[in-house]
């Protein structure tokens, strides 16, 4: 249900058509759910480091009447248990997804999927992607964490002051909150959240924070500590990036880089003559959250209103 009026500024997730667990190398378990009309062209979608997919429903709230949207968590995220902190690594990250790709296909039926995927995650599926591992017949990255060969050397720097700030804001972070209520409120009073859609901060408390098993109150579903130590290898990964090496076609959609609180300044990205580069006026790097329209009208421009055209290329 979408929030309609000043008195229902609350997001909720429906239950999805299906479920299944994706088992990694290590024996963890990935929950992925499936949303939308099963008839569709495929999209599998996840979300930022220290976020869960379930936080971006208002973006793919707008997809699942054409396409048949199938979302999961990144280890240590959203609907999964919390392994070991060493286990919590861009690399291992890489191989899940190769492995959720899989798993989809076998539990969901084969078919050409679509990859839509944000910050970290865009990252991992450029990484995964120049591995030749073909898990995607296209690529929708929303401000990925890349800076690959031929970016301009600012964005370079600035990506890398960038993710050590996010490190230290990371481990600065509050673990326990007194409720989801308390979390959703402190987010509406930091300047980088406040272009929010109504009702998403308190969609984020719900999807990124769990009941504390021993204490009373919330904790984060993704420790502190996990998130920062992804924050810190961000960098050098984001350079590990060979555009070139990837097959299948790519769209790059960013924040608007001149806007306050604009985390990753992707607009030199249009320097990269493999990347089909856009970016979203006005928003910073939560742009699904904030303009959430915009964002699906900036994509369907790529992948064509039933992503006929991502899969016939």
């Amino acid at each position: 249900m979408k929030p309609t009026g000043p008195g229902e500024l609350r997001w909720r997730v429906p239950a999805p058509l299906a479920t299944t667990a994706a088992v990694m190398d290590d024996g963890t378990e990935i929950v992925v759910r499936r949303h939308g009309n099963p008839a569709g062209t495929r999209i599998v979608l996840s979300h930022a480091n220290g976020f869960a997919a379930d936080a971006y429903y208002p973006f793919w709230s707008l997809l699942t009447d054409r396409f048949d949207v199938v979302v999961y968590d990144f280890r240590n995220h959203g609907w999964n248990a919390v392994g070991e902190l060493n286990a919590h690594a861009i690399p291992t990250f890489v191989r899940d997804m190769t492995i959720v790709a899989r798993t989809v296909e076998r539990a969901f039926g084969a078919k050409p999927a679509i990859g839509v995927f944000h910050s970290l995650s865009g990252q991992t599926a450029a990484i995964e992607a120049c591995s030749g591992a073909a898990s995607f017949a296209a690529l929708v990255l929303f401000d990925p964490f890349i800076c690959p060969q031929g970016c301009h050397p600012d964005h370079r720097e600035r990506l890398k002051t960038t993710m050590a700030l996010m490190v230290e804001g990371a481990l600065r972070r509050r673990s326990t909150f007194a409720s989801e209520g308390a979390f959703a409120e402190r987010l509406r009073r930091t300047p980088a959240f406040e272009r929010l859609r109504p009702g998403v901060a308190e969609l984020l408390a719900q999807t990124t924070l769990r009941v504390a098993e021993e204490e009373s109150g919330f904790v984060l579903r993704c420790p502190r500590e996990y998130e920062a130590q992804v924050s810190d290898q961000g960098y050098p990964y984001a350079a590990t990036v060979d555009v070139d090496a990837i097959a299948c076609p790519v769209k790059v959609i960013g924040s608007d880089p001149l806007a306050p609180h604009s985390f990753l300044p992707t607009v030199t990205m249009d320097e990269i003559g493999a990347l089909n580069y856009d970016f979203i006026p006005e928003t910073t790097h939560f742009l699904q959250l904030e303009e959430p329209e915009q964002c699906v009208a900036a994509m369907l421009d790529f992948i064509g209103d039933d992503g006929e055209l991502a899969v016939a290329q």
